[in-house]
C-alpha cells in the first residue's frame, strides 16, 4: 500500500474516533438531562432506603431532574449490585453501596460482578450505628439476659435481622460467634418486617440499624438493649454499649456510599461528587440525617475507593474469623 493511502486511512480513523467520542463528551456536559436511578438492595423503610431518598430528593433540586429510588431487595444486595454492573456507563443507574457489598466478598460463594472492577466510585455518603432491640414486653433486659437464655434454652431464642449479607446480618452473625453458645438466626426482607416480628414475639431480639427504630424505641414499641459501636449514642444516654455490657470484642458500625457502572466517564463521576457533598452539606439535610442517627460523610471517589478496599479487607476477617458459613 502507497505512503498516501496509508495516510488518508489513519487520518479517516483518527476522524472517526473524534467523532465518536463528541457524543460522550456533549453528554457529560448536559448531565443530567433525564431522570436518574438509585438502586438499592433493601425494602422500603430501612436507613438505606430513607437516606437515599433524603439523598434523591436534594439531588433532584439541585439538578432539575428527578432521581429515583429503586428498591431492589434480596440475595444479600447481589440483584441491585448487579444490575448496576450490567447498566449502561452513562450515570443514569447508580448504586448505593454498603459494607454489605463488602462483607459480599467473602460471605458469598460467587458473585456475578467483581465490586472493585465492575464500579467507578463516586462517594462516601455516611456512616451509622447498629442497635439490639426487644420487644416491649419482653423479660430480656440486657445482653447478659440474651446469654443466660441462649444457655438455658436455647430453642427459644431467636436473633431477628434483615436480609442474609446485610450488616444487621453479619452482626447478628458475628454476636452469635462470639457469644459461644447456640442461638437461632431469622432474616427479613425488610425492617418493618423485623420490628413486626419483634412485637410478635417470633423473634426474641433484633439487630437493626438504629435510625430505622429509633421513633419505636423512644414511643415505647422497643426496648434497645445495647449499641453496637464502641461509644454510646447520645440520643439514648441510658443504652449502654454492647463492649460495656461484657462483650469486649463486639464493635460494629455500618456505612454507605454511592457507585456507578465501571466506564462512567469520569466529568459525570466528578459531577456526581461534586453534587452530592453539596447535597449533604445542606444544614436541613444534615439535620434530617441527625434525626435517622445518620452522619453524613461525603468525600472524593478516592476516598469511596479507598474505603471499599479496606472494608473488603475487614468483613473478609470478620466472616473467616466468626467461621460464618458462606452463602
Amino acid at each position: 500500500m502507497h505512503a498516501t493511502a496509508r495516510m488518508k486511512i489513519a487520518a479517516t480513523l483518527v476522524l472517526a474516533s473524534a467523532g465518536a467520542m463528541v457524543p460522550m463528551t456533549a453528554a457529560a456536559q448536559d448531565y443530567p438531562s433525564r431522570p436518574v436511578r438509585i438502586v438499592l438492595g433493601f425494602a422500603p423503610g430501612g436507613v438505606a432506603d430513607l437516606t437515599s431518598r433524603l439523598l434523591a430528593q436534594q439531588l433532584g433540586e439541585r439538578t432539575g431532574q428527578p432521581f429515583l429510588v429503586d428498591n431492589r431487595p434480596g440475595a444479600g444486595g447481589i440483584i441491585a449490585a448487579e444490575t448496576v454492573a450490567k447498566s449502561a456507563a452513562d450515570g443514569y443507574t447508580l448504586l448505593l453501596i454498603t459494607n454489605g457489598n463488602a462483607a459480599a466478598v467473602t460471605l458469598m460463594k460467587s458473585l456475578p460482578y467483581d465490586p472493585v472492577k465492575d464500579f467507578a466510585m463516586v462517594a462516601p455518603l455516611a456512616s451509622f450505628e447498629l442497635v439490639i432491640v426487644t420487644g416491649r414486653n419482653s423479660p430480656i433486659g440486657s445482653i447478659k439476659d440474651i446469654l443466660n437464655l441462649a444457655r438455658t434454652a436455647p430453642q427459644k431464642l431467636n436473633l431477628g435481622s434483615i436480609n442474609i449479607g446485610s450488616t444487621q446480618h453479619l452482626a447478628t452473625e458475628l454476636f452469635r460467634a462470639q457469644a459461644g453458645v447456640p442461638m437461632n438466626a431469622v432474616t427479613y426482607k425488610g425492617t418493618p418486617a423485623l420490628v413486626a416480628a419483634l412485637q410478635g414475639d417470633e423473634v426474641q431480639v433484633g439487630f437493626e440499624v438504629l435510625g430505622p427504630v429509633l421513633t419505636q424505641i423512644t414511643g415505647g414499641a422497643l426496648r434497645a438493649i445495647a449499641v453496637t459501636a464502641g461509644k454510646r449514642f447520645e440520643g439514648l444516654p441510658n443504652v449502654p454499649t454492647a463492649v460495656e455490657s461484657g462483650m469486649p470484642q463486639y464493635n460494629v458500625t455500618a456505612w454507605n456510599g454511592v457507585a456507578a457502572p465501571a466506564r462512567t466517564p469520569r466529568t459525570i463521576v466528578n459531577r456526581l461528587n461534586t453534587e452530592i457533598n453539596a447535597a449533604i452539606a445542606r444544614p436541613e439535610m444534615r439535620k434530617r440525617m441527625a434525626e435517622l442517627a445518620v452522619t453524613p460523610t461525603g468525600g472524593t471517589p478516592e476516598d469511596m475507593s479507598k474505603l471499599l478496599s479496606s472494608e473488603i479487607r475487614r468483613w473478609g476477617d470478620v466472616v473467616t474469623q466468626a467461621k460464618i458459613e458462606r452463602q
